[in-house]
């Protein structure tokens, strides 16, 4: 392959429409390799805007907007890094000769939670827990009672587990109900999942080009209201589970098509695997491979992108705890102690110009040869003593 130099007229061009705190990782590995970058987001200095070559704020849920963008840099690549997208803007920036990663269709299907897990559960046949869709109160009632309690309800599409919830009760439906319309991105309908009764939930990072498909190390992770928390790697889980959860994933990604790295989202119970959701980009509880690999989740997703090989090494295993914010603040101030820098631990801040209670601020990491759960205590240690200034 050849490489060319940023903010020339042949410069190979990424555009990432989303500049969060993963975005900012993939900006940095791309610029390693000489990659004109570009980062859009509806809010200004996004932490990966104030990395990237060039910045455009704009409404990227307005096509228009979407397209004059990307009509004036004319990126060799689109990456969407966020669910927030106008996805027309992106079916008609394919359809005149833009490459969409992985592609527009692949996109359209994950963002929407109704349209992945019937593309997953139906078309692909891989194995889910039971489910249906709503868009009213009484059909929201009516479905709880054939999933059985507890039950999870999310909208169809949101993002960071925002509007999603456990209802332990009829009593809970209405609080449910609410959280669900108040949530970020489209509430008109929503998908009740009977709650499986799960050992652990995994993320299977999965990464393909046209060459090969290759799977990093499975993520155990906690959450929390849907976002996570904790994560690390790799779970310990039997090799009989490892081989459904990665044949899951290929067959969904396969599904998919396109290049890139996904977070194939799945819950396990023994030996037994059941999809839950993907996302075609980074995932947050991948960054735990920043410290467990030669080549994190970023920079495989760039060497996908490009068409490179995949191959790199696992160093060990290691954790990573997110920190939120505690307040609302213009000028947000994270106080680390020094002892979260050592040879086997450091920390991530992401540069967000505002906080707000419960945004992710940064990201402690950390690292032991030998044991996940040896460094996950380590990494929950850390953030316990991370405080807002």
């Amino acid at each position: 392959m050849k490489f060319t130099a940023p903010i020339k007229s042949d410069s190979i061009k990424i555009m990432l429409l989303g500049s969060g705190e993963l975005g900012k990782e993939v900006v940095i590995e791309a610029q390693r390799l000489g990659i004109e970058t570009i980062a859009v987001d509806s809010y200004n200095n996004a932490p990966a805007q104030l990395v990237a070559n060039k910045a455009y704020t704009i409404n990227m849920k307005n096509k228009n907007e979407v397209l004059d963008v990307i009509r004036r840099e004319k990126p060799t690549y689109i990456l969407p890094e966020v669910e927030a997208i106008n996805i027309q803007a992106l079916f008609d920036a394919e359809n005149e000769g833009f490459h969409v990663i992985p592609n527009a269709d692949a996109v359209n299907k994950t963002m929407n939670r109704k349209n992945i897990r019937q593309f997953a559960a139906e078309e692909l046949k891989v194995k889910t827990g039971p489910y249906e869709f709503v868009s009213s109160f009484e059909e929201l009632k009516k479905a709880a009672s054939n999933m059985g309690f507890p039950c999870v309800i999310k909208p169809v599409m949101s993002s960071s587990g925002h509007g999603q919830s456990v209802a332990k009760s009829e009593a809970d439906l209405e609080s449910s109900w609410e959280i669900a319309k108040e949530a970020r991105g489209d509430a008109s309908e929503l998908i009740v999942e009977a709650f499986i009764k799960f050992d652990y939930e995994i993320t299977m990072l999965t990464v393909r080009n046209e060459k090969q498909t290759v799977f990093c190390e499975p993520i155990g992770h906690i959450q929390q209201d849907g976002d996570y928390i904790f994560s690390w790697q790799p779970m310990q889980m039997s090799e009989k589970a490892k081989e459904n959860a990665q044949r899951i994933a290929k067959t969904v990604t396969d599904g998919l098509g396109g290049r890139g790295i996904f977070g194939v989202e799945m819950f396990v119970q023994g030996d037994e695997v059941f999809f839950s959701e993907v996302s075609p980009r980074p995932h947050d509880t991948g960054m735990v491979t920043m410290i467990t690999q030669s080549q994190s989740e970023f920079a495989l997703h760039v060497r996908a992108v490009l068409g490179l090989p995949l191959d790199y090494i696992d160093y060990g295993c290691g954790a990573s705890a997110a920190y939120k914010a505690k307040d609302d603040t213009f000028n947000p101030i994270v106080e680390i102690e020094d002892g979260a820098f050592t040879k086997n631990s450091f920390v991530r801040v992401f540069g967000k110009p505002q906080s707000h209670v419960g945004r992710r601020m940064a990201v402690a990491l950390t690292f032991d040869k030998d044991s996940s759960q040896k460094a996950l205590e380590v990494s929950k240690e850390i953030i316990s003593k991370f405080s807002d200034c």
